[in-house]
């Protein structure tokens, strides 16, 4: 126990703290350091670079880094670059891109730009005065006290866009709320929103003791909880579709198109009240869009939070995707709220982030919105596709078969004949092992 416990861990160096690690935490410590130190990168200065990113880093952990090719989005073609773990993801977006490439592909709009941010605080005086001086006097001085925090996003085109008092008595006794929307352009403006809400804390804690309106009491009744940007961004919204003739929906599977269609709505409109199944629907939806996120150097935790929360909108959990079957014509849909970023943070330090946004051609924040809304709604489409005619484990199961073999220590040879072998059959853990047995006791 006593070796376990540590003082000064962040002032040791890497390799020192490598070795405390796996000498009190691992039954095997030469073994789990060699781990450690064979994913340092070979090139020093970008070791270094990795290692500043986050705090008592001793190692990479590293995903792989695919890229989905053939994206018709508004007229232009895309390859989109995913990091993710999870074994056919990227397979399924390319399968949805190339389907939908003869069709006139993806088409995407911004329905909205602006993110939250509050001032969380108590008062326990008369509700109309608060509401009275924060119309005629307060709300003004809020921008006034900012422009130098504002100036530069101003110059951009961006700036605070509403600041309102939000009285939310009714749920907890005496709190309110100064919100305040924001228009940060391509920054994902984590810092520019905390710097101006704590901006406005100030101002709202300093300008109430100079009130006449208030009494004594009420002045010092006034506390400030806390400052912070929300993540939860409904205003800040991208929508990708897709639509075509019902009889252009021809699958491989030989289903009819217009079963397909009818069967798929079907899919989407149980997903959209039953929350065991929406939940699963979504996640879906989340590997296509975390994959990108992530690739582009932007807050996936963020993006998960915030979506979750507006499936749940309407007080029950729902799918995020639509359908539309009208006329002969099948729509599919999806309004996905985004809150990102191609300047600061990583976008100008991580190596593979740097090259993502080159690929997708440098894109504003609107537009990786968009590219992101896209491969969320292909990646959703290829699920919904392979659930309502072959089914799901098909695909799954053959893009685990690697994962099973090199478990295993498949040579190249032994691959090759398992993915023969398995063409025209279901893949099973069960069956690779039993028939890797046979073929290596040959």
């Amino acid at each position: 126990m006593k070796n376990k416990i540590i003082e000064g861990f962040s002032r040791l160096g890497k390799i020192d703290k490598i070795k405390w690690l796996v000498n009190n935490y691992t039954d095997n410590s030469e073994e789990v350091q060699n781990i450690l130190t064979q994913y340092w990168n070979e090139d020093a200065a970008l070791q270094k670079l990795h290692e500043e990113f986050s705090e008592n880093t001793i190692s990479n952990f590293y995903m792989p880094y695919g890229i989905a090719p053939n994206f018709l989005i508004n007229n232009e073609v895309f390859a989109i670059p995913m990091a993710i773990e999870e074994s056919s993801v990227v397979a399924a977006a390319s399968k949805s891109a190339k389907f939908w490439l003869d069709k006139g592909g993806f088409k995407t709009s911004i329905l909205g730009a602006s993110k939250l941010g509050h001032v969380h605080f108590i008062f326990k005086g008369n509700p109309e005065k608060l509401k009275s001086w924060f119309a005629l006097y307060l709300q003004e001085e809020l921008y006034k006290q900012t422009k130098d925090i504002t100036r530069n996003m101003v110059l951009r085109g961006g700036g605070i866009n509403a600041i309102e008092l939000i009285d939310k008595t009714s749920e907890l006794e005496c709190y309110y709320q100064i919100q305040a929307s924001f228009d940060t352009r391509d920054s994902m403006g984590a810092n520019f929103i905390n710097s101006c809400l704590e901006q406005f804390s100030q101002t709202l804690k300093y300008e109430i003791q100079k009130a006449e309106s208030f009494t004594e009491d009420e002045k010092n009744s006034m506390q400030i909880i806390m400052s912070i940007l929300s993540n939860y961004t409904p205003d800040c919204l991208a929508r990708a579709e897709i639509s075509c003739k019902i009889e252009d929906l021809i699958d491989e599977s030989g289903i009819s198109p217009q079963e397909f269609a009818w069967k798929f709505k079907q899919a989407v409109e149980i997903a959209e009240i039953e929350p065991y199944r929406a939940t699963t629907h979504n996640k879906g939806i989340m590997n296509g869009v975390d994959s990108v996120v992530i690739a582009t150097g932007n807050d996936f935790r963020a993006v998960e939070a915030c979506v979750h929360t507006y499936a749940s909108r309407s007080g029950k959990y729902r799918s995020l995707t639509h359908c539309e079957i009208d006329n002969g014509i099948f729509k599919f849909w999806l309004d996905l709220p985004l809150s990102l970023g191609v300047v600061g943070g990583l976008t100008k330090l991580h190596p593979l982030v740097i090259a993502s946004l080159q690929i997708l051609n440098k894109p504003s924040a609107e537009k990786l919105m968009q590219i992101v809304a896209v491969a969320g709604l292909a990646q959703n489409f290829a699920a919904l596709r392979s659930l309502v005619t072959t089914g799901i484990q098909k695909g799954h199961m053959k893009m685990h078969l690697l994962n099973i073999l090199n478990q295993h220590a498949a040579t190249e040879e032994e691959k090759n004949y398992f993915v023969n072998f398995f063409k025209d059959k279901t893949v099973s853990h069960h069956v690779v092992i039993s028939e890797l047995e046979k073929l290596r006791n040959k």
